[in-house]
């Protein structure tokens, strides 16, 4: 018979409450999350991209509400209210009280114009015409053109990049050549082309950000697509007898989300800053309509004598570009699962 193995008599001794805590605060655990649940705690996380998000969905309510709720009609002009100074009701600082300097002294602008009861937030510029509601109507067309370059890039450019890359071989090819033909066509050429047909105006640049946004994203989708049509999923998919349509809509688009959010993030503000240039040259937007672009343009010719008319809203397009940025920054971090926290 086998000798047997004497256990000391405190190896059966009972665990205690504190015993099962020190158990228990070694347990290495962590919620079950999704990608998409984890891409968004990682980009809550993210102070920047968070405050960005915040203050784009401000604008974005101020712009397109003013079309229900706005101060003034921004097409409309009083003369006698010409250049008055941005008031602010309550507040005396200098800047944001209506007042100006003249001869080296300081006078109430509104009182001397015989604007009494009355007051504009950003002050009015050279025709009368408040500056505040110009400012909205002019970012409202600059996120509208923006959105309208986003759709272009999310119907034609992923479609186009997801047949090329899919197909391969000489379709491939021959699409490739067809976007570097495009590129190699610069987008003031095809929108001086576009003006001498069209006047200038929002169609113009919303046919030339048509004709040329999307190669980008065609790119950049089909770059993609070649890396992930070599993947194990997708040769099973193929191997069971899936159709193309069903394999791009289950399995490649849904891999190919963050980059197509991504990208978008960043050509919104390359859309809007290329409507502002077109503007501000003054082949784009045309008076009596407003946009950043046209508001600058106005703004310099009094820059010397009244700044706060170029500086209200060259502002609104310095944080509208650097929030789009920021956040686009904070969903490239959120989505790449190699960031390392």
């Amino acid at each position: 018979m086998a000798d047997t193995v004497k256990l000391p008599e405190d190896s059966f001794k009972t665990i205690t409450a504190a015993d099962r805590e020190a158990l228990d605060s070694e347990k290495i655990a962590a919620p079950s999350l999704t990608f998409r649940q984890d891409a968004w705690r990682r980009l809550k996380k993210n102070r920047g991209a968070w405050v960005s998000l915040i203050v784009l969905g401000i604008i974005f309510l101020m712009a397109f509400g003013s079309l229900v709720v706005s101060p003034h009609n921004p097409n409309a002009v009083n003369p006698s209210y010409a250049n008055l100074p941005s008031k602010i009701p309550g507040i005396g600082i200098n800047g944001f009280n209506g007042t100006l300097v003249q001869a080296g002294q300081r006078i109430d602008a509104y009182k001397q114009a015989g604007a009494t009861g009355v007051h504009y937030i950003m002050g009015t510029d050279y025709l009368g015409r408040d500056l505040f509601s110009r400012v909205l109507y002019g970012t409202r067309i600059s996120l509208i053109i923006a959105l309208v370059a986003t759709l272009f890039d999310l119907t034609i450019g992923v479609t186009y990049g997801l047949v090329s890359g899919w197909k391969g071989g000489r379709v491939d090819t021959f699409m490739q050549r067809v976007i570097e033909i495009i590129l190699s066509i610069p987008n003031l050429v095809v929108i001086v082309l576009l003006i001498l047909i069209l006047k200038p105006g929002m169609m113009s640049i919303i046919i030339a950000i048509a004709l040329t946004s999307w190669v980008n994203m065609a790119r950049l989708v089909r770059a993609q697509t070649l890396e992930i049509k070599e993947q194990e999923y997708i040769l099973a998919a193929k191997t069971l007898g899936e159709s193309s349509f069903k394999i791009a809509f289950k399995h490649l688009l849904p891999n190919l989300s963050s980059v197509i959010i991504i990208n978008t993030m960043f050509t919104i503000p390359s859309a809007i800053f290329f409507e502002a240039t077109l503007s501000y040259i003054g082949i784009g937007i045309s008076s009596p309509q407003a946009s950043l672009g046209t508001l600058l343009n106005d703004g310099q010719k009094n820059f010397q004598f009244l700044p706060y008319q170029m500086w209200w809203p060259a502002l609104i397009l310095c944080i509208i570009m650097l929030a789009f940025n920021l956040l686009g920054d904070g969903l490239r971090d959120a989505f790449d699962p190699r960031t390392k926290e």
